[in-house]
């Protein structure tokens, strides 16, 4: 028996289970991910959900100086739209470019409108302005 006649034997006992084969390996990986959606499912029940609410109510201005002087924080965080001294455009406070702002160059807007009657215009990078 050589090599050829080695290989044709094989491959026809191999043709005898090819389908069993495939229903073993279809019947393995429909379990593998009904226990990957399981698992996972479990986890996300476990998880608590992350609110976020009205923070702005809840701040404890700071003072900036020794006196005690709060007024400047008071009327930041009842503020909605910053902008610099320096510059031409206005942010929300949480944008990255009012966080690079120094404090003393702040000037503090309740409203859109009141910001652009300043001369300012909105900001490219801050997303709903």
């Amino acid at each position: 028996m050589n090599l050829s006649e080695k290989y044709k034997r094989i491959k026809s006992g191999f043709k005898l289970v090819e389908n069993d084969i495939i229903l073993v390996l279809v019947i393995l990986f429909v379990g593998f991910i009904a226990f990957g959606l399981g698992r996972l499912s479990a986890l996300s029940e476990r998880k608590t959900p992350i609110s976020v609410e009205n923070l702005m109510s809840e701040v404890e201005p700071h003072s900036l100086d020794e006196g005690g002087s709060t007024s400047i924080i008071e009327s930041a965080t009842a503020s909605l739209y910053v902008a610099s001294k320096n510059g031409t455009k206005y942010h929300y406070p949480w944008c990255s470019g009012a966080q690079r702002i120094n404090i003393e160059n702040k000037i503090w807007f309740l409203t859109k409108e009141e910001a652009e009657a300043a001369g300012y215009t909105p900001a490219a990078n801050c997303k709903g302005l």
